[in-house]
């Protein structure tokens, strides 16, 4: 259950992977829902489900640092250059910060009017209101592009750990997919 010093654990695992899904099927739900007309009866389905969905991956992040903290980190492998320790690194980190900034983003967006966000109906989260002019307009910009770059770095993310798994044959990958040969 718990990481060591050579392996992730499955509480790690199993938190990538459902956060690295849930990512992905936000942004093709948000990039699919920006061209419905105001007749299409997803207009207001879709960002509702996107929202509570976004709550759920926020409540995921908190679960996953909070996982970070108490967790032993695996080593690098020793293969693995000063340049790869380093990249890997801060590309992990600029994720996590783009995942929150997205997130945060998205709440400004849905809540500049006022209303609270919906969470599947079960729960409610408050909105603080307009912070700025032209709050909806500024906080859909920065969500928008923030995502794409997210998106982004998450695919180099995973060409990396498909480069060392298929060019380094190293356990980079295995390690995260919870191999431990």
């Amino acid at each position: 259950m718990q990481n060591t010093k050579q392996h992730y654990g499955w509480i790690t695992i199993t938190l990538h992977w459902l956060i690295a899904s849930v990512i992905i099927g936000l942004f093709a739900l948000g990039y699919w829902m920006v061209d419905l007309g105001y007749y299409d009866p997803w207009y207001t389905q879709g960002p509702d489900i996107h929202r509570s969905i976004g709550v759920v991956l926020f409540g995921l992040m908190i679960v996953m640092f909070v996982a970070q903290i108490i967790q032993t980190r695996p080593k690098s492998l020793d293969n693995h250059s000063k340049f790869e320790k380093v990249a890997g690194g801060l590309t992990h980190k600029l994720l996590y910060l783009l995942v929150v900034m997205v997130l945060f983003s998205g709440y400004l967006i849905s809540t500049a009017d006022g209303r609270a966000i919906e969470v599947f109906k079960l729960i409610t989260v408050p909105s603080l209101g307009t912070l700025f002019n032209n709050q909806v307009d500024i906080a859909g910009f920065v969500h928008q592009y923030l995502s794409y770059t997210m998106m982004v770095l998450a695919l180099i993310h995973a060409l990396a750990a498909l480069k060392h798994h298929f060019i380094d044959k190293d356990k980079t990958l295995t390690r995260m997919l919870g191999y431990k040969k």
